[in-house]
């Protein structure tokens, strides 16, 4: 079965796979004024990471999720994430709003260390929020803060996914390390955990960490593309290792923000399916579609 090697070859793809359709766990929408400051960042990549990080998506919120129907995607998670205080409540609200006006988006979530993070998350689980992000990377924040503790106690009693980028890419934060989160996780060892990126670059690490915690789960967002394989490269048994916990993996993309077409992601996995024969054809239907779709809940 020949992996796409283009957008347009996704939806043949799928059909030859017996999918209905993809589940994208890691994507991004963003109130517009956030996302244009979010795209700046990005155009600015080479003085922050060393390497330019053209957005091969940058179009309108309408032409983004056109192109995203258009390329299977019937259920996505578009996340969100705060870089200082007083900014996840309101951030909340709006990709709550998003993801039940929206077709084919689940309502979303995230956290920061603050003294209301368990009051809105509450209130978001309770309007249906369906998965979490946390970027601590980004936010500049200790996973571990005392502050959390209540939000993680809810995310592990209701079962929600959180997907955490806790990992050192593209460039490691203070706080950044998946030995600090096993941490996070040991206090809450429930926690159904997606590790960002698989992880990247301590891919080995996020595996065992896959291995440690039942709850724990690897998205493939970026992972063992061209682009990243520069600077974090997936090591030799990647695929051998997955065969050990194939139902722990879920796709995940980064679009629209991604300097590439979607179908180089799809075209990675579909390697590593063909690396293993214990993983093959089943591999990719539980990672594309049957295991983020259990997951996010509801229908996909």
């Amino acid at each position: 079965m020949t992996a796409p090697r283009s957008d347009a070859e996704i939806p043949a793809w799928l059909a030859e796979l017996g999918l209905p359709g993809l589940v994208d766990i890691h994507t991004h929408f963003l109130p517009e004024r956030v996302l244009d400051k979010v795209w700046a960042y990005f155009d600015r990549a080479g003085e922050h990471y060393g390497v330019e990080w053209p957005i091969h998506y940058r179009h309108s919120e309408q032409d983004r999720l056109r192109i995203l129907r258009e390329l299977g995607v019937t259920t996505f998670a578009p996340l969100v994430y705060a870089h200082k205080p007083g900014m996840a409540e309101w951030l909340t609200d709006w990709a709550v709003d998003f993801g039940h006006r929206t077709p084919g988006a689940v309502p979303t979530a995230t956290i920061f260390p603050e003294p209301e993070v368990a009051t809105y998350l509450a209130k978001a689980l309770d309007a249906g929020a369906r998965c979490v992000k946390m970027h601590v990377q980004v936010g500049a924040f200790d996973p571990r803060d005392e502050l959390l503790q209540p939000a993680w106690g809810l995310l592990a009693e209701a079962g929600i996914p959180v997907v955490v980028h806790c990992g050192h890419g593209p460039i490691p934060g203070a706080h950044t390390g998946l030995d600090v989160f096993e941490q996070v996780l040991r206090r809450h060892p429930a926690l159904v955990a997606v590790l960002a990126h698989a992880g990247m670059p301590d891919h080995d690490v996020a595996l065992d960490l896959v291995g440690a915690y039942p709850g724990v789960h690897l998205d493939t967002t970026m992972v063992g593309v061209a682009f990243s394989e520069n600077f974090a490269a997936l090591p030799a048994d990647w695929s051998a290792r997955l065969a050990d916990h194939a139902d722990r993996v879920v796709l995940g993309t980064d679009y629209p923000n991604i300097p590439y077409p979607y179908a180089e992601q799809l075209a990675a996995i579909a390697g590593w399916a063909e690396a293993d024969d214990r993983l093959g054809t089943k591999f990719l239907r539980a990672v594309l579609h049957d295991t983020p779709a259990k997951l996010l809940g509801g229908s996909s």
